[in-house]
């Protein structure tokens, strides 16, 4: 139809409805609810929060996990991923606030708490839903502020008069401790118009701001007492930057919003301890059992029944049990891997060799990894182990008794070995394999939030696991942290211990063990591929040195918080191939680097406040730019 052929057809419509017939423009529209209809029907006000929860931003999750092989955590077994490990240096933009994107859910959510006021008559439903946009607000000025610092704090929902001149609308940063303070201050508000109640896993409660509290706190706290260590790291308004006189404050607000938590009479959670008789297989199962687990504040939640699935364990299960063509795309670092403790509590780094200089040898691969913490093995899937009631088969060739190495450049290949008359295997079906993604080419595939139900695995049903966001374990090492820096060693020790007795650890750690050192390692452990990584070694200031450019070898000191470790290394096992030797068909390890490691992880000044763009800038001149980006 052409333009004048539309003209025409329009004036006929208006025709056909006689000239002074005004009630075409005035029909209700069918696809637009009027605010009226939406606030008096409780399942729509639902479905409005229950979004504006789904939105609270995250940089690392089970959606997003390719974010996890940004660091020393993992390697990404994927074409699209291995861009990541050539890393020279990253952008000041990586992790940044897509600022529009963040001020229009800010807006959102100031409308919902204004319209929550308005149209609700009833006092305690009005009071919680209040709250509860209150919550999902300070969460996200909370992730603001971990990214960029101090932000200009709107907390009503702005109008533009389109009078051609926005400039009353323009708002100045606030600083770096007003948005943590702002935060704090609207948890203690909100904590008595939410419900105590255990059960409640997706929305806040009292539990849950109890939570974000403690880390909330103690994350200042550590900017404070830090910042100090990098003091090209600041702002002269404040708006990046904590004063040290602050620090100790913001630790006792974390120790006491724990210590209130960790009241189990009157809150009722607890560490999960179902499975006694497999301790690896109970720290997996925090994080994929839904039911009586008590552990768990507060999820992004996955059903099946509503089609709200996640594709985590399609692109992550071991490749050899694969139930679709996918998976093995995260695989684990030994740098990591080896960052798990013995159960004496000592440190010890994967020995391949005697004192002589000859290979050790094991009649199972996963005898290399016996007797260490359990979390390991909840945490990572190890060489000799199942998933799904499947053996892995993590192997990356024969060694022969000359040094030499047959294996193969795809996934079980087959080949003739010496001596022998017909093809076999040379090479596991998980590899590890050089540039092979899918193949565990670090000699390790991810174990924790991979689904062991049947179907989780395949693209067309995928997994219904939840992503944790808060769980009651991070509150007892928050606990140890604040009590750490404020010198009560001995509190902070206790508080550690629980979270290590469910690993399997039996002698407690004593006063004199607790250092900096420990805080920092524990956490690696207990919370690895949860999203505390990045901001941990930012608040910390620790950053920049470990993640400094600098080409060393895998560090044999796991256990010291500032190591260089900006290389992701394997660990892979061979086949000793040698008829006739006592050896001959066990297993021998070499430490690799992995050929697609290329770069190194270099994380500089400029990177712990991500930048604010130019046009952002630009159209608001109160702002100021974060230091050390030129």
């Amino acid at each position: 139809m052409n333009r004048f052929a539309c003209i025409i057809f329009v004036l006929f419509l208006f025709s056909t409805m006689g000239c002074n017939d005004d009630r075409f423009l005035d029909r209700e529209p069918t696809d637009v609810l009027s605010d009226d209809q939406l606030w008096s029907d409780n399942s729509l006000i639902l479905s409005l929060l229950a979004d504006l929860y789904d939105r609270i931003p995250e940089y690392q999750s089970t959606q997003n996990w390719w974010n996890f092989a940004d660091f020393d955590q993992a390697f990404g077994s994927s074409y699209s991923d291995y861009w990541r490990h050539k890393n020279n240096k990253w952008d000041y933009s990586e992790w940044t606030v897509a600022w529009y994107d963040y001020y229009t859910l800010i807006r959102e959510v100031n409308l919902f708490i204004q319209k929550a006021g308005f149209y609700l008559n009833d006092n305690t439903i009005k009071a919680r839903y209040i709250a509860e946009g209150r919550f999902i607000r300070a969460a996200i000025y909370f992730e603001m502020v971990k990214r960029v610092g101090g932000v200009p704090l709107i907390t009503e929902p702005l109008s533009y008069d389109f009078s051609g001149d926005p400039s009353y609308l323009r708002t100045p940063r606030s600083k770096e401790h007003e948005i943590y303070d702002f935060v704090l201050n609207e948890l203690d508000d909100i904590l008595d118009d939410l419900p105590n109640d255990i059960e409640i896993k997706s929305r806040a409660t009292q539990g849950l701001v109890l939570a974000m509290g403690c880390r909330v706190a103690l994350y200042a706290g550590s900017i404070a007492r830090y910042g100090v260590n990098t003091p090209e790291v600041t702002l002269v308004g404040g708006e990046v930057g904590i004063e040290v006189s602050k620090a100790d404050t913001y630790y006792q607000k974390a120790l006491l919003l724990a210590e209130t938590l960790l009241d189990a009479s009157k809150y009722g959670y607890s560490l999960y301890q179902e499975n006694q008789e497999d301790l690896s297989a109970n720290f997996a199962d925090v994080f994929l059992k839904k039911a009586n687990n008590r552990e768990v504040l507060f999820v992004k939640d996955f059903k099946l029944q509503s089609g709200k699935t996640v594709n985590f364990t399609v692109e992550n299960q071991p490749w050899s049990g694969a139930e679709d063509l996918e998976g093995g795309r995260m695989n684990p670092s030994l740098n990591l891997v080896q960052s798990f403790e013995l159960l004496d509590n000592s440190f010890q780094t994967f020995q391949t060799k005697d004192a002589a200089g000859g290979y050790l040898f094991f009649d199972s691969p996963e005898k290399m990894f016996e007797g260490r913490d359990a979390r390991l093995k909840g945490t990572v899937l190890v060489p000799g182990t199942k998933f799904k009631g499947k053996d892995l088969d993590i192997w990356a060739g024969y060694v022969l008794a000359d040094g030499s190495v047959i294996t193969g450049d795809t996934y079980g290949q087959r080949k003739v070995l010496p001596g022998r008359d017909v093809e076999e295997q040379v090479v596991g079906i998980d590899g590890p394999i050089n540039g092979l993604e899918f193949s565990a080419q670090t000699g390790f595939y991810c174990r924790k939030y991979l689904d062991p139900a049947t179907g989780s695995g395949q693209r067309g049903l995928k997994s219904e696991v939840w992503w944790i966001r808060y769980r009651l374990a991070e509150v007892y090492l928050n606990a140890a942290e604040a009590a750490f820096e404020l010198g009560k060693v001995s509190i902070a020790a206790e508080y550690i211990n629980v979270v290590r007795r469910r690993a399997g650890f039996t002698i407690d750690l004593s006063e004199s063990d607790m250092s900096f050192d420990r805080i920092v390692h524990e956490r690696k452990v207990e919370l690895a591929f949860e999203g505390h990584l990045l901001w941990d070694m930012k608040r910390w200031r620790l950053a920049h040195k470990v993640w400094n450019g600098e080409t060393v070898p895998l560090t044999n000191k796991p256990w010291k918080a500032d190591e260089v470790s900006n290389r992701v290394y394997g660990l892979w096992p061979y086949k000793y191939y040698n008829p006739g030797d006592e050896n001959d068909g066990k297993y021998l390890f070499k430490q690799v680097l992995p050929n697609e490691v290329t770069g190194c992880d270099y994380f500089r000044l400029g990177n712990y406040y991500s930048n604010i763009s130019d046009d952002v800038l630009s159209k608001n001149p109160l702002l100021v730019k974060n230091p050390n980006q030129l």
